[in-house]
């Protein structure tokens, strides 16, 4: 039997393999969206958390900017082996929510793959394991096709 998967970090994303989405915060009031779900964000209206529901992000979106992490990023990034590889990082536009969400890409994502435009999904990728279990991380992926 192979190892249990655990979010690295609880409440960030659904556990969904095939399909999987971030979670956000919607204020009640003003009907802005949030992610993480309890960042307050600069919304003047959302005065507090009793005024946020928790809602599923949009899975997809399009890449609205990138670049190259050259180096490696403070705590709480973990780094599973050295020397350190750099990696592609997108701020991707969800159109539905009006919002700009940054996040690490799959690995094997060059810099020379990007494009301002592309469409992405969210995906799980391992974090790190230990002898029971992977911890896991949402990550930006070009759109698949299924056809």
């Amino acid at each position: 039997m192979g190892k249990k998967r655990v979010p690295a970090v609880e409440g960030m994303f659904t556990m969904d393999h095939s399909s999987p989405a971030l979670i956000g915060g919607r204020s009640t009031v003003s009907g802005s969206y949030y992610f993480p779900k309890d960042l307050g964000g600069n919304d003047p209206e959302a005065v507090s958390d009793r005024d946020r529901e928790e809602v599923t992000l949009s899975n997809k979106g399009k890449v609205w900017s990138y670049t190259s992490a050259d180096y490696p990023p403070a705590l709480p990034y973990v780094i599973t082996e050295e020397p350190f590889r750099p990696f592609v990082i997108a701020a991707v536009e969800l159109e539905k929510e009006s919002m700009v969400i940054c996040g690490q890409m799959m690995p094997g994502i060059e810099i020379s793959d990007m494009q301002v435009g592309m469409e992405v999904q969210v995906a799980l990728d391992v974090l790190y394991e230990d002898d029971e279990s992977q911890y896991l991380v949402w990550k930006w992926e070009p759109l698949r096709r299924d056809n």
